[in-house]
């Protein structure tokens, strides 16, 4: 007879958990990288456009003109601080999901250490049994000779 777990739905279930909050978790940090990125564009961007005003400051040139890049500057930092509120919301999303992934993680591994106790137990057992078989008919050959 073949080692059953008894609780091995209740395993897989814990494992499919575990690996859908591992995917969750996964899909934040990707989240948090493409906004770390854009931030990082924005700024460059930002600094451009700084340097193009300041160049453009040196020479003469119609305040229309002017005051459009001054816009195009303020939404560009209204921008970066809306992705770096954002960047704040999802670290806390992050660090949410980090424990539930984190006690997903902790369930399955406690089954998993279950499962290895009771094979262990298992095949321990069968070791016995098999031992005692072996013994048994040693010791039937022993009598009968």
């Amino acid at each position: 007879m073949a080692f059953r777990f008894p609780l091995a739905t209740v395993l897989r279930v814990r494992e499919s958990m575990e690996r859908r909050e591992e995917r969750a978790l996964q899909r934040i940090q990707m989240e948090m990288a493409r906004v770390s990125h854009e931030i990082g564009e924005l700024t460059a961007q930002i600094a451009k456009r700084h340097e193009q005003r300041e160049q453009a400051l040196r020479q003469p040139m119609p305040a229309g003109e002017l005051q459009t890049m001054l816009w195009d500057a303020q939404a560009a930092v209204e921008r970066k601080k809306g992705l770096l509120a954002a960047l704040h919301a999802l670290e806390q999303e992050r660090d949410r999901q980090l424990k539930v992934y984190q006690a997903a993680h902790r369930d399955h591994e406690t089954l998993l250490n279950m499962a290895a106790e009771q094979r262990s137990a298992y095949e321990l057992e069968q070791a016995r049994k098999q031992q005692k078989f072996l013994d048994e008919i040693f010791m039937a050959r022993h009598h009968r000779s």
